[in-house]
């Protein structure tokens, strides 16, 4: 039983998908999972598990940010053998070629998080998706019955919400990054260390260069496309 998520051994499923939410990891849960069962819910950051098309899956809350998702990571990868960690989140548009509720299936991820210079003793590390997982979501996003326009890119894994240095995301939109979120990165680097299958599928909630949002509620519950990829793509690899 780990620190954090406190399941019991056998509990959680080889495959998570991980969004920051818990209340979307319930929404997962409800909506996509058969017999789902909550297996954890320690400080307030539930965790379920159930079955989807004859697989089991189960759904885990990150917390926002990336020291957050890498305590839950960890334990996931360390103390409960999982095999496969699909974040399932949202992100902020950095070029006017996506609109609010495209999806962007992420190749990498770059960060201004402190986290890898000091696993990397001051090098710069390139946290990448698992290819056979990309390739799976790409695949999944062609079969699937989407109303969202799907994009394959890199994000940008930040560690500030409020940023006070806003400009600093210019050379990121000058070099293609096609969104901004708080997790990818950290999570694209833990799966390499414990040599596992990562992946971060985020819907666009909000557009950096235009100012459209949506409200909490819709991307706490409408964000269903992104599901869909994420457990075809994680079912079969």
């Amino acid at each position: 039983m780990s620190t954090h998520i406190a399941a019991e051994p056998g509990q959680i499923a080889p495959i998570v998908l991980f969004p920051g939410d818990p209340l979307r990891a319930k929404w997962i849960a409800e909506t996509f999972l058969d017999d789902a069962e909550l297996y954890s819910q320690t400080r307030g950051m539930l965790g379920f598990t159930g079955t989807w098309e004859g697989h089991r899956v189960s759904v885990q809350g990150s917390g926002m940010g990336q020291p957050s998702m890498a305590i839950y990571a960890t334990e996931l990868f360390t103390e409960y053998d999982v095999q496969t960690i699909v974040r399932v989140g949202s992100c902020g548009a950095l070029t006017e070629r996506l609109a609010v509720r495209d999806i962007i299936i992420a190749n990498g991820a770059s960060t201004d998080s402190g986290i890898n210079r000091v696993r990397f003793h001051g090098l710069d590390y390139a946290p990448l998706a698992d290819f056979a997982l990309l390739r799976a979501a790409v695949e999944a996003s062609e079969t699937e019955p989407l109303s969202s326009t799907v994009h394959v890119g890199p994000l940008f894994s930040s560690d500030q919400f409020y940023s006070t240095r806003p400009e600093l995301t210019a050379p990121f939109m000058q070099h293609g990054i096609l969104g901004v979120e708080m997790e990818a990165a950290g999570l694209y680097t833990l799966a390499a260390f414990h040599g596992r299958r990562a992946l971060a599928i985020c819907t666009v909630s909000d557009h950096i260069v235009t100012g459209e949002e949506t409200t909490a509620q819709e991307r706490e519950q409408t964000f269903g496309d992104m599901v869909r990829i994420a457990l075809r793509a994680a079912t079969s690899v």
